[in-house]
């Protein structure tokens, strides 16, 4: 069973499938259940799996999975205002941290250079477990979030030249780092960076006008592989390639379907990872010395969490949120795994000594979901949403679009402008990739995707919409999307155009309040005719109105016998006879107030 790959496979799913549901019930979150499940199959479990590194190997596709998506979210103007959290907060953490660390390893007869090297280790958080829980928890866009985010992204910059500088320090002359691998890893980058946004939403565009979804997928996932791979074979992070690739993308039309696309591939080997980390976990170790295994784990959490919050203190993050920062990154990271490999090859790090720490960082990591929950119960559950003032050199206040426009043909291109003369933000969807690339050459902010697809309207931010506008040309589509719409927020409005009466009453069993796309304007001329007639405009307003607000209660009466086709009928004509007597009735008010001015 060990060797075989299917079995592994099924092995592994169905330990994610019983053991995220059962701890997510408990209270307990995703990422500590994936983890038990790695202890309970790994070689000190119940040996299921013995080659745990193997599988951390395959499954780190998830962090840089994770990482593309996040750098979708990020965009460059966003990334040049958050340079003094990532270099400020995130170089003090990492300085800070590295030190005390290291100097508490120096008391404990490390030499300076490995006291270093691991000290810095140390210093890094887990970039999946932080944001998995600020995710888990709806503390992304919070201030504490968004620090802690800068801080994670400091981390992944220093773990490059950290790398390289392991040989150096531990003397091997024939592996360093030589000016020819500095300028391939510079040249590397910048082709990224220069050539990756023009090259890219050229391919994503000609693979959108296929309107083939399996070939748009296949392509996301290789765009996200591919740059990992060159800026790996660059000799630098792979993380750093996708997270790259996801900053080029963030303002292309296609942003909310490749996030859409890769969301289901990034949980799932993201799932792995947290299970192949738990496998790692060094349980004889733990048990054949758990007080200096605890007392490592006690040190490097209490020694993190406090300089974090001091950190945060200095952001002018309140008490509360200070402390939330602290209990998102005071664990080890995964990057210190490949740190201590590194150290022990280049003769740093001690096979026993390297046991103690990977042990260390793997329980600080398992401990650090249980130990967020036990933090947010003392201070209270409104601690992790409530949103303060931000840091000074932070996102502008949250200026999250709160309307969203399902389709941007005739009917909603006219809603859009109109709310940009308002100055009021909006996201909008366009399926057809040709309309998404005209209106973009005018500047207007739309994005290529389908609204009918619940993971679409879920990356493009439904959570956070109130109104939702849905103006597709095809009465299906429409029903399709308002359909969507309704089972994932029920509680939001939608604002939808309808084709016909049959149509808008098919909207309203969703609740749904319809437009008929021809009525306004129908009215507007009916207007128009009354005074080529010779009526007054006053009064032919004022027909018109009384016509619009006698036909609308029409079109509620008929709702609740529209499946009934001879009461329908019947309402009509009755309807036709009172709005009769009604003008009639009108037409003697003019006459007598006509009569009355003479």
């Amino acid at each position: 069973m060990h060797s075989g790959v299917l079995e592994l496979a099924l092995v592994l799913l169905l330990a994610a499938v019983i053991a995220v549901p059962v701890f997510r019930r408990l209270g307990f979150g995703a990422v500590l259940g994936y983890l038990a499940a790695g202890v309970v199959l790994g070689p000190d479990g119940l040996g299921f799996v013995q080659d745990a590194d193997r599988i951390l190997g395959a499954a780190e596709i998830g962090v840089v999975m994770l990482l593309f998506v996040i750098g979708l979210e990020l965009s460059p103007s966003r990334l040049k205002v958050m340079r003094r959290s990532v270099f400020g907060a995130g170089a003090l953490q990492v300085a800070s941290c590295g030190l005390v660390l290291g100097g508490l390893l120096m008391l404990d007869h490390f030499q300076w250079k490995s006291a270093l090297v691991v000290g810095i280790a140390l210093a890094l958080s887990s970039t999946a477990v932080g944001l998995q829980l600020l995710s888990e928890h709806k503390a992304l866009n919070s201030n504490h979030g968004r620090l802690a985010f800068a801080i994670l992204l400091f981390q992944d910059l220093i773990a490059i030249p950290l790398l390289a500088a392991i040989p150096l320090l531990g003397g091997a002359r024939n592996q360093t780092l030589h000016w020819q691998d500095a300028a391939i890893a510079i040249g590397a980058l910048a082709v990224v960076i220069l050539c990756g946004r023009p090259l890219l939403r050229r391919v994503f565009g000609v693979v959108a006008r296929s309107r083939s979804p399996e070939v748009f997928t296949a392509t996301a996932l290789l765009v996200v592989l591919g740059t990992a791979w060159f800026m790996q074979e660059a000799g630098l992070s792979a993380s750093l390639g996708a997270f790259l690739a996801g900053v080029l993308l963030s303002d292309s039309e296609f942003r909310h379907e490749l996030e859409a696309q890769i969301e289901p591939f990034k949980g799932l080997f993201l799932g792995l990872f947290f299970i192949a980390v738990g496998m790692g976990i060094d349980l004889d170790r733990i048990i054949a010395e758990p007080g200096m295994i605890a007392a490592g784990v006690g040190i490097l959490l209490v020694v993190k969490f406090g300089i974090l919050y001091a950190i945060g203190r200095l952001a002018k993050l309140p008490s509360r949120q200070a402390l939330l920062l602290g209990s998102v990154l005071w664990l080890g990271g995964e990057f210190a795994f490949v740190v201590f490999n590194e150290a022990q090859r280049a003769q740093l790090l001690g096979s026993a000594n390297h046991d103690r720490l990977v042990a260390i960082v793997g329980l600080s990591m398992a401990l650090t979901p249980l130990l967020m929950i036990v933090l947010l119960r003392l201070l209270g559950r409104e601690a992790s949403t409530t949103t303060q003032a931000p840091p000074a050199d932070d996102v502008a206040p949250d200026n999250r679009p709160k309307v969203l426009i399902a389709g941007m043909g005739r009917f909603g291109q006219v809603v859009a402008r109109l709310l940009t003369a308002q100055k009021v933000p909006f996201v909008a969807l366009e399926a057809n990739p040709d309309t998404v690339a005209d209106l973009r050459r005018f500047g207007n902010q739309l994005y290529y995707g389908d609204p009918t697809r619940p993971e679409m309207l879920r990356a493009a931010g439904g959570a956070e919409i109130a109104v939702f506008v849905v103006t597709m040309d095809d009465p299906e589509t429409n029903l399709r999307a308002t359909r969507v719409i309704r089972r994932l927020y029920p509680d939001a409005r939608v604002l939808a155009r309808a084709r016909n009466r049959q149509h808008a009453w098919r909207l309203m069993d969703m609740a749904a309040e319809p437009f008929r796309e021809v009525f306004g304007t129908s009215l507007e001329l009916s207007e128009r005719v009354l005074i080529a007639l010779g009526i007054p405009g006053d009064t032919a307003k004022r027909h018109v109105q009384r016509f619009r607000e006698h036909d609308e209660k029409l079109l509620r009466d008929q709702y609740l016998v529209y499946d009934d086709e001879t009461a329908v009928i019947q309402t009509s004509r009755d309807a036709r006879a009172d709005l009769m007597h009604l003008f009639e009735a009108d037409a003697g008010h003019d006459g007598d107030r006509s009569r009355e001015d003479q």
